[in-house]
């Protein structure tokens, strides 16, 4: 069947609003003045249905259970990571207009827009998904489409040391730091397993506690009764109606959190989340990206500069409120691993640096400078290590 068939076949439908059954298609068929075999009609019916329903092409990825990310490049550029790094796959697409459509269709599934005033989005589909697309010019060449696929199933602290993110033996010093209430951020790169951990740590949390969930992107699954999760808003077509995180952040606080969680802090809410852990919410958490745990204040320090809030200030309530920070990265392999955790210290200045307290070392966590330091806070908080 030529392709200018097709786009008539499928402009047809698309006015109809009809599924892509065999007798609707056999039926547009008939209209355009060609007749097909069963087989033809077959073939055309599920060619049609990959582009009309679901994820199309890629469907059979994202069912993969061990597919956490899904990147379209090109037509016949389809990568996929399962926890080991970016593979190229054999899926490809028909030509360009059909990646550009999937990235549309999808969009819409996820009630935003996505054409040539707007040539990108960011948003999340009903199963969870995040989703990502370009549009040409803007991505040259061909629609850049990324999804990253949010799992229903939370991990447990076991099936990530299992898996080799937590070192032998790891998963006891992680659930202290849950048991003693201390603030902890996550930090890592872009798929080092940020939200991955930070889920699982939240699995940890007492049953009689309430954890309250603000997110750019409603990806946290923790395996608790007692979860509130609010989501961020953009601004609809007419420029109204957006709710940010740092909204989220202040709605969060008035809704009796025993665990205040942001999912990501990436902008002003950083000073809403540090003056939140400095007025009695203990165990106050989230992820932040960061290229190491040392980097971690510096990278709060221009977050919070966005908000107004002047360097000293910022070092003086990250002193008082945070106390941990755990860091990810992925090996050379590809493979995420929980390489450090850190300390909060103030140096001679009276800012705040971070001290290696436990390192990744072959037989697990080996104790650094600031193991001690680490081992108080817990014992402070009646976690054991």
């Amino acid at each position: 069947m030529s392709a200018e068939l097709l786009d008539a076949v499928r402009l047809r439908l698309a006015e109809s609003g009809a599924d892509p059954t065999p007798a609707r298609v056999a039926e547009a068929l008939r209209t355009e003045g060609r007749l097909l075999g069963d087989a033809e009609v077959l073939g055309v019916v599920a060619r049609l249905r990959s582009e009309l329903v679901g994820t199309g092409p890629l469907q059979r990825l994202l069912a993969e259970p061990e597919v956490t990310d899904v990147l379209v490049t090109a037509p016949d550029e389809v990568w996929v990571d399962r926890g080991s790094g970016l593979e190229r796959t054999e899926v490809t697409f028909p030509d360009a207009a059909a990646v550009r459509r999937l990235a549309q269709r999808l969009a819409a599934i996820a009630g935003r827009r996505l054409d040539d005033a707007r040539p990108w989005v960011d948003a999340r589909l009903p199963d969870g998904t995040r989703l990502h697309a370009v549009l040409p010019p803007v991505a040259v060449g061909s629609t850049c489409l990324s999804l990253r696929v949010v799992r229903p199933r939370a991990f447990t602290l076991d099936d990530l040391e299992a898996a080799g993110t937590v070192p032998p033996g790891g998963a006891r010093l992680l659930r202290a730091i849950v048991d003693a209430r201390l603030s902890f951020l996550v930090s890592g790169g872009t798929g080092s397993g940020k939200t991955t951990l930070l889920a699982t740590m939240l699995g940890l949390v007492a049953r009689d506690e309430r954890i309250v969930l603000a997110e750019d992107s409603a990806e946290l699954r923790p395996d608790h009764p007692h979860v509130v999760r609010l989501e961020s808003r953009p601004a609809n077509q007419e420029g109204k109606g957006v709710v940010t995180l740092r909204d989220l952040v202040r709605q969060a606080l008035r809704m009796r959190p025993d665990r205040l969680v942001v999912g990501e802090v990436r902008g002003p809410e950083v000073t809403d989340l540090l003056a939140a852990l400095n007025t009695g919410h203990e165990g106050g958490c989230g992820t932040v990206h960061a290229n190491a745990a040392a980097d971690v204040p510096a990278r709060l320090e221009a977050l919070g500069s966005t908000a107004g809030l002047d360097r000293a200030a910022l070092h003086s309530q990250l002193a008082a409120g945070l106390s941990v920070v755990i860091h990810l990265m992925r090996d050379r392999a590809g493979r995420r691993r929980v390489a450090e955790v850190h300390v909060l210290d103030r140096d001679g200045t009276g800012f705040v640096t971070t001290v290696p307290a436990a390192v990744r070392c072959a037989e697990g966590f080996g104790e650094a400078r600031g193991w001690a330091r680490l081992a108080e806070l817990c014992e402070r908080g009646g976690g054991v290590l």
